[in-house]
C-alpha cells in the first residue's frame, strides 16, 4: 500500500475537529424509519411487467418486495431480495440505483421522482439482519468440495449458493479480512458502522463455508493445486493491480485505491492525512470517492480532472453531482502530462484535449484513479485483459469458473459481481451433480 506520510509538506491529519469529521462521514442515505418506509412503498405502482426488475442485474422482484413492505412484512421482503442477491444489504447502499432500477421506475419517467428502491431494499434487509435471522438452511451434504478464490462480492455470493446446495466450500482470501471491494474499496460514508464485516458474518451463518486468510493465488496456493484437491474452482480475484502514470514516484503522488483503503481501515478519521490542495486524476467511481473524501477530511481545494468529456466519465451523474455539491471542482478534457516540485509535489501539469494549452494546478497531493488491471499470471485464457468466460462463468480450464471484476463481460459493479457469482454457482452445481 502507498504510504502517505504526515511529514510530507501540506499533507497532514486532523484538519477538522472530531465533531466535523463525524458529521461529514455520516450515512449518505440514512435508513428509513418504519413510517417513512411505508409512505415510500405506497408510491410504487406494483407494475405487472415492471421495468425496474429488468434493470436490476440480479433480477430482484422489486414490486413484490415493496408490496411486502407496504403490508408490514419486512422479513418476507428481505427473503425476496436475498433469494436473488445475498448481498442485498450492501447493494442497497452502494448500487448506482439512479442509473439502474430507479432510472427505469415508471414514477421517474412520469414525474421525475422514482420510488426510492435502494432505501426500501435497505429497510427490508437491515430489518431481517438486525433480528439475527438467516433464512436459509443447507441441503443434504453432497460430498463435493469447491474452492473459491477471493472473498469479495462474487466469491461470497458463489460460496453461499454452493453451501445452500450442500457443497463444502473453502474460500481462499489474499487479505486478512473478507469482503473484497465492499471492505476495502468503497467510500466510508456509503457503508458506515462496519457494515461490510457484519454482512459477511451474517452470510456465513449458512454453514459449510470456511475462509483461509492470507491465502493468495500464485503464492500461498496455486490454481493447479486447487484443481487437483477440489471438485470445482471459482475465481473471484478482482483486479489486483492499479494503473499508474510516469510521474507516480513523486512524493505526494499516491494511488486513490490505497487512499480509500487506508481511510476504510483507519481507527479514526482524524488520524488520516490529506493535502490542503488535492488533485484527483480519473473519471470513475474511485476517483469520485477519493475526491469527495478528500474534501470531507478537510482539504481546502479539491480538483477532479478527467482526460475526456463529462459524457465519457464512468461515474454516474449522481456521483459527479454529489462531488460538485461537496465542493469538488470538476475539470474535463484535461490530460495529465507531469508534475512540478523539487522533491515534493507543488503542482500537476495538464494539457487541454482540444486546444493543446498546457496549464498547472497547484497541489500538494495527487491521487491517481486511472483504472485497475488483472495480474494474468497462471490464470485461464484472457480476453481484453480479463478472464474469458461464457454466460455461465465457464473458463478455458475444465472445472474452473470465474466471475466479478476479473471476468470478461458485465459492468464492474458489486451487484453485477453478485449476479455472476450466484449464476456460476448454479452452473457448477449442475455439473457437480450430473
Amino acid at each position: 500500500m502507498s504510504d502517505v506520510s504526515p511529514h510530507t509538506p501540506g499533507i497532514h491529519a486532523g484538519r477538522l475537529t472530531n465533531e466535523e469529521l463525524t458529521e461529514n462521514f455520516s450515512d449518505l442515505h440514512p435508513a428509513y424509519a418504519n413510517h417513512e418506509a411505508a409512505v415510500a412503498a405506497d408510491r410504487c405502482y406494483f407494475c405487472h411487467d415492471a421495468p425496474c426488475i429488468t434493470a436490476c442485474p440480479t433480477d430482484i422482484d422489486i414490486p413484490l418486495f415493496i408490496r411486502q413492505i407496504s403490508t408490514g412484512m419486512e422479513a418476507a421482503a428481505a427473503k425476496t431480495i436475498f433469494d436473488q442477491n445475498i448481498l442485498g444489504g450492501m447493494c442497497a447502499r452502494v448500487c448506482p440505483t439512479e442509473t439502474l432500477c430507479e432510472q427505469a421506475c415508471v414514477r421517474e419517467m412520469a414525474e421525475g421522482k422514482p420510488v426510492e428502491i435502494g432505501r426500501l431494499q435497505r429497510h427490508a434487509t437491515d430489518t431481517l439482519m438486525a433480528a439475527g435471522v438467516h433464512p436459509y438452511a443447507r441441503a443434504t451434504a453432497t460430498g463435493k468440495r469447491v474452492a473459491v478464490v477471493g472473498a469479495g462480492p462474487a466469491g461470497l455470493a458463489c460460496a453461499h449458493r454452493l453451501a445452500m446446495k450442500g457443497h463444502d466450500v473453502v474460500i481462499h482470501e489474499a487479505r486478512p479480512k473478507p469482503g473484497g471491494l465492499n471492505e476495502y474499496g468503497i467510500a466510508t460514508y456509503k457503508t458506515v458502522g462496519d457494515f461490510a464485516a457484519a454482512e459477511v458474518d451474517w452470510l456465513l451463518q449458512i454453514g459449510g463455508i470456511a475462509i483461509e486468510y492470507d491465502s493468495a493465488l500464485g503464492s500461498a496456493v496455486t490454481l493447479d493445486a486447487l484443481r487437483e484437491s477440489n471438485d470445482a474452482v471459482f475465481l473471484g480475484v478482482g483486479l489486483g493491480e492499479t494503473n499508474t502514470l510516469d510521474f507516480a514516484e513523486k512524493t505526494g503522488v499516491d494511488d486513490a485505491v490505497d487512499f480509500i483503503e487506508a481511510l476504510r481501515q483507519a481507527d479514526s478519521f482524524a488520524e488520516h492525512p490529506v493535502g490542503r490542495q488535492v488533485v484527483v486524476i480519473g473519471g470513475g467511481m474511485t476517483a469520485v470517492d477519493a475526491a469527495v473524501q478528500s474534501k470531507l477530511l478537510g482539504a481546502e481545494h479539491v480538483t477532479l480532472a478527467y482526460r475526456g468529456p463529462r459524457a465519457r466519465m464512468k461515474a454516474s451523474d449522481f456521483e459527479v453531482d454529489l462531488a460538485a455539491q461537496k465542493g469538488v471542482r470538476i475539470l474535463t478534457e484535461a490530460s495529465p502530462v507531469g508534475v512540478e516540485g523539487n522533491g515534493s509535489l507543488t503542482g500537476v501539469a495538464f494539457e487541454h484535449a482540444t486546444s493543446g494549452e498546457r496549464f498547472v494546478i497547484a497541489a500538494d497531493q495527487c491521487l491517481m484513479a486511472i483504472g485497475q488491471k488483472l495480474n494474468g499470471q497462471a490464470l485461464p485464457a484472457l480476453e481484453n485483459g480479463k478472464i474469458k468466460v461464457d454466460d455461465a462463468g465457464v473458463t478455458s480450464l475444465p472445472g474452473v469458473w470465474a466471475g466479478g471484476d476479473c471476468a470478461s463481460g458485465g459492468d464492474d459493479l458489486t451487484v453485477t459481481a453478485v449476479a455472476e457469482g450466484r449464476d456460476a454457482a448454479e452452473a457448477m452445481h449442475k455439473v457437480l451433480m450430473a
